[in-house]
């Protein structure tokens, strides 16, 4: 499966604008109704790209002809500098989130407990059809900066496998199964998330896509949504079009399969060596447990004056 991180909202208490920037996760406009991963680099990745927000969305870095490569780049920075200010946003995030969740955000969204969810795509397809059961509208935002784009796989280990003929082949037969057209329109079924196959010549996976989400005949708000990037083939121009009710174009829809132009601004998060990867526990641990840096001075003076008062108090009894 794949997907990218995006805003689950509440369209009545949340302004499209708002939540297509990372910056809302630290906005006092929703203080106490905003929620964010309880993991670090989910959570780095937001705070970059909320730190980086003008950068990001300047014409002149947008147009440059590096501008992937580029991108990458600034979303995976693990420079002093910027795990430093990453971590004060995070501790501005703490101060105004509901909450740091992995899962409980989908529950806290339907319920209306929060405006806003920090929310990996598979995900906020699930919170939206639950939100639909109650006829409580949510939908779905691409932050202007940057989206993380990811994917969940299969792997074999070779060490698992060794020269084991057999051990090898049941494997491949199990990631078989799994990319046959049916399998995998079930298991999208069963999950939301959004399938790395695309089909092929098999057009069932996107006829699945197009039965959930294309308008019935009657409807007349609808509007033309591509996905020819992702159901390539030989076919025709237009071929790959689903004909959706426009709500849809920023709901589940969008969720399962973003538009083009949110692909285009998606960056993978790639993997730290140790020292990297030190440094942002290091900060992740200052942000969601204790920095000392965050004691404040009067404290820091009424330790110091009753430490002093101890140790007065102390050699008076010995004398």
């Amino acid at each position: 499966m794949w997907g990218i991180t995006g805003i689950v909202y509440n369209p009545g208490l949340v302004s499209e604008e708002d939540a297509s920037s990372w910056k809302i996760l630290n906005d006092p406009d929703y203080k106490r109704q905003v929620t964010i991963k309880d993991n670090v680099r989910d959570s780095y990745f937001a705070a970059v790209g909320a730190i980086k927000s003008e950068l990001l969305n300047s014409e002149e870095f947008k147009n440059d002809p590096d501008y992937q490569k580029r991108l990458e780049e600034e979303m995976n920075d693990t420079s002093r500098e910027t795990i430093a200010d990453a971590q004060e946003y995070l501790q501005d995030v703490k101060n105004n989130a509901y909450s740091f969740e992995t899962d409980s955000g989908k529950a806290d969204m339907v319920t209306g407990k929060v405006a806003a969810n920090l929310q990996w795509s598979g995900d906020a397809v699930y919170t939206m059809d639950q939100a639909d059961e109650d006829d409580f509208p949510l939908a779905f935002a691409v932050p202007s900066e940057s989206t993380n784009i990811y994917f969940d796989g299969w792997v074999m280990l070779k060490n698992g496998i060794g020269e084991d003929a057999a051990k090898q082949h049941a494997a491949e037969a199990f990631i078989n199964f799994n990319s046959r057209a049916d399998n995998v329109i079930r298991n999208m079924y069963y999950i939301g998330y959004t399938s790395v196959i695309s089909g092929g010549e098999d057009g069932r996976i996107f006829e699945y896509a197009d039965w959930c989400y294309g308008a019935e005949e009657e409807e007349e708000d609808v509007s033309e949504y591509d996905l020819g990037y992702f159901f390539s083939g030989e076919g025709e121009e237009g071929e790959y079009v689903i004909t959706a009710p426009t709500d849809q174009v920023y709901r589940q829809l969008f969720a399962q399969y973003p538009a083009k132009d949110a692909i285009s601004r998606s960056s993978i998060m790639v993997c730290f060596d140790e020292e990297q990867t030190r440094a942002i526990n290091q900060m992740w641990i200052n942000v969601r447990c204790y920095n000392i840096h965050d004691v404040p001075g009067w404290v820091w003076a009424f330790a110091g004056v009753s430490a002093c008062g101890l140790a007065v108090w102390g050699i008076r009894r010995r004398m």
